[in-house]
């Protein structure tokens, strides 16, 4: 059985006592001073939470690594968390998301190994291609800004629209330079592009997010990002100085395993692509 906690921000602040931490006495948490217990880790439900199991309920014992999942909605908390202490490590996000948050939060998160890639995707419930979309279309991207830069990259990439020569991870619907069929931009969470497809026109979604809606990214998909040299991977990542963990180190390696090759390759169809 799946020993799981799922978490949202509002819970986690609900359960800071629950972790031991206070505002003010949780400065050294952060620290990999105790690697006796077991190796938490926050990641976001599919399909990072269902690798994490499948790791969990597989080959963790045999490695001798004592693994928690513990499932987060969003994708701020769980490097909040890994920052502060209350948990060890996470799984979730890609590395130009992480350069960003650092910069931008202050934190002080480090990737330790890339396992899988999830393509963004355009979708919709009113048309069956791209081409379909009208004048004045409306499009879903995600408001974070290295998913709405990817979002319009995947437009441009396919000749929806035209973006300044080069714009980097911080491009916004204002870098757009050509705009035929005059599409218009709604800014969402990254969570809630799929559940926007009744009311937009197409959206763009996170293959996390997804395959959570079930949408098969490699079947429903109009276009789709091309794994051949993507930067956005997804990989687990620590608080820099934890890189050295004797549980972190276990768990790299059995998330880069040919069992976890084989269970992405069977679970997930060419909809999550592993990367190593």
């Amino acid at each position: 059985m799946r020993n799981t906690v799922k978490l949202t921000t509002a819970a986690l602040a609900a359960g800071a006592l629950t972790f031991g931490l206070s505002a003010c006495g949780s400065s050294d948490s952060g620290s990999a001073s105790d690697t006796s217990g077991p190796l938490v880790v926050a990641a976001s439900p599919t399909p990072h939470a269902e690798i994490l199991n499948y790791v969990k309920e597989n080959l963790a014992k045999k490695a001798g690594l004592d693994l928690e999942v513990k499932e987060f909605t969003d994708y701020v908390t769980p490097n909040t968390a890994t920052e502060d202490g209350s948990v060890d490590a996470n799984y979730f996000q890609n590395q130009p998301y992480l350069d960003d948050f650092n910069k931008k939060r202050g934190t002080h998160i480090a990737p330790v190994v890339t396992v899988h890639l999830e393509p963004l995707g355009l979708y919709s419930h009113k048309i069956k291609s791209a081409d379909a979309l009208k004048s004045g279309a409306t499009i879903a991207v995600p408001n974070d800004s290295v998913n709405e830069a990817r979002a319009l990259k995947l437009l441009a990439a396919n000749g929806l629209i035209t973006l300044k020569d080069g714009v980097g991870n911080e491009a916004t619907p204002s870098d757009i330079t050509k705009n035929p069929k005059n599409l218009k931009f709604k800014e969402l969470e990254a969570a809630q592009t799929p559940r926007s497809l009744d009311d937009v026109d197409a959206a763009v979604v996170n293959g996390n997010y997804a395959i959570e809606a079930d949408l098969k990214p490699a079947e429903d998909a109009l276009v789709l990002e091309s794994a051949k040299n993507n930067p956005y991977g997804n990989f687990l990542a620590v608080k820099e100085g934890n890189q050295d963990d004797p549980r972190v180190k276990k768990l790299a390696k059995l998330l880069t395993s040919p069992e976890v090759k084989k269970f992405i390759q069977d679970k997930y169809a060419g909809s999550v692509i592993a990367s190593f």
